[in-house]
């Protein structure tokens, strides 16, 4: 009696991939009388809209049910304010980078849409950012007309509360806004390795492990400039690209003081009309 017996290599079954997050919002506003209502609205795998009562327009509040996002996770959100409304978009809580499996890579894209007359606020809550990571993330937003835009990008490197001051592997942002095709900001960035080491640099961030990009579009732009300005410690600054477009960054040593000098700017541009997720 003979036995065949298959070489180890080929009993063994291929490792199996883990599984990884897919999630998709699409949404848009129109008008109801003198209301924002919600037009469409599209949500597919770990993304989710809820939409809370509101001051003003419509707000949407954006989850990610998976709790954060890691290598090979996709999520895409689609928003577009209609003419004449007013469309505020925030999140439930800080998203979450998570470490990475080598040679994946997570990815977050937003396509925002501002129509002729309407005002869209972007105030997602910080991305933070864990050792390991591996994390792109690309933002656009097309403003028609007379439309206003607000659009916000917080970011924390590593969780010093946790005793983690120290993070490796991919960081990359690129900010997209235009009018009508036609650009008015580009903001990119990308670091890996040791982003910590990059972010010592006095030509970087000057050893901040928090940060934020902030983009005013709207005609009353240049009537913000000074009064912003007054809100920002040494580490911010403030300018006008053109008469109806402000841009600010502010560098802070940690979470707790990005938001203590942010929360305030925030409150003026949206005139104390923030999301309630934003005080909690």
């Amino acid at each position: 009696m003979m036995t065949a017996h298959m070489p180890l290599t080929q009993m063994q079954p291929a490792p199996a991939k883990q599984p990884r997050a897919v999630g998709v919002v699409r949404l848009s506003t129109k008008r109801l009388g003198a209301r924002t209502v919600l037009g469409d609205l599209y949500q597919q795998g770990a993304a989710k809209a809820v939409f809370p009562r509101a001051n003003r327009g419509l707000t949407a509040v954006l989850l990610n049910t998976s709790g954060g996002v890691t290598g090979g996770d996709s999520f895409t959100n689609t928003a577009q304010a209609g003419e004449g409304t007013h469309l505020t978009l925030t999140t439930q809580a800080c998203e979450r980078a998570y470490r990475a499996q080598p040679g994946e890579i997570g990815h977050v894209s937003t396509n925002l849409h501002v129509q002729d007359g309407a005002t869209l606020w972007w105030l997602p809550q910080e991305t933070l950012v864990f050792d390991g990571c591996a994390f792109e993330r690309r933002l656009s937003c097309d403003i028609e007309g007379s439309g206003r835009a607000l659009i916000v990008e917080p970011l924390c490197v590593g969780r010093l509360a946790m005793g983690e001051d120290t993070v490796s592997g991919l960081m990359a942002d690129r900010i997209d806004i235009t009018r009508e095709g036609a650009p008015l900001v580009c903001d990119a960035w990308r670091m890996s390795g040791d982003i910590t080491a990059h972010m010592q640099r006095a030509t970087c961030t000057g050893g901040a492990s928090a940060m934020v990009s902030l983009t005013y579009v709207g005609t009353d732009a240049e009537a913000h400039l000074a009064p912003v300005r007054a809100l920002l410690p040494s580490t911010g600054g403030a300018s006008l690209l053109a008469a109806d477009v402000l841009v600010m960054r502010l560098l802070a040593p940690s979470g707790y003081a990005l938001r203590k000098h942010l929360l305030p700017i925030l409150d003026h541009l949206t005139s104390s009309e923030m999301p309630l997720c934003w005080r909690l």
